[in-house]
């Protein structure tokens, strides 16, 4: 695979303004076919900075593509999870830019908002999130997205049953 080239940043962000959709409407399988076979997908803990590293400590979620596809069909399942009935979500995506690129693709960044109601309770979870983006034989594909809450402590939310 190579590097996402030619892009812009706008493109990036109708990108990531379309996985927001398949996330918020609960498309999560079209969601999963985002992400190249060789994907991770990470969320340290709260307060973590980016030099987080999932093989020496511990993460809300450190996915590869594999486990990334069980979560998928684990949260499609009804009553196997904590997401039954599943929340209403919320995502906005701002302040995209790109931050680089290298022979492991093209690193953009962005700020997010989640809002996730459910059983009359609505939560907010926010901050940074980092891809790096790779060009395949069918278009554009995330090889990595790492999400880092802004945040102290997943106090009141409690825990992070929702996809970020």
């Amino acid at each position: 695979m190579k590097p996402a080239a030619n892009r812009s940043r706008s493109d990036y962000e109708d990108f990531l303004y379309a996985e927001a959709a398949l996330l918020d409407e609960w498309k999560l399988d079209e969601w999963y076919a985002l992400f190249s076979p060789d994907a991770i997908y990470e969320i340290p803990t709260a307060g973590r900075g980016e030099h987080a590293d999932s093989a020496e400590e511990l993460f809300y979620v450190a996915d590869d593509y594999g486990r990334l596809g069980h979560r998928v069909l684990r949260l499609n399942k009804p009553g196997g999870h904590s997401e039954w009935p599943r929340s209403v979500c919320s995502r906005q995506v701002t302040n995209v830019r790109i931050l680089g690129s290298s022979d492991r693709g093209t690193e953009v960044g962005c700020t997010f908002t989640t809002r996730r109601t459910k059983n009359g309770i609505t939560d907010v979870f926010f901050g940074h999130m980092i891809y790096v983006f790779r060009e395949t034989d069918s278009g554009v594909r995330i090889a990595s997205k790492r999400v880092f809450l802004d945040m102290n402590a997943l106090r009141p939310q409690g825990r992070v049953s929702i996809i970020l």
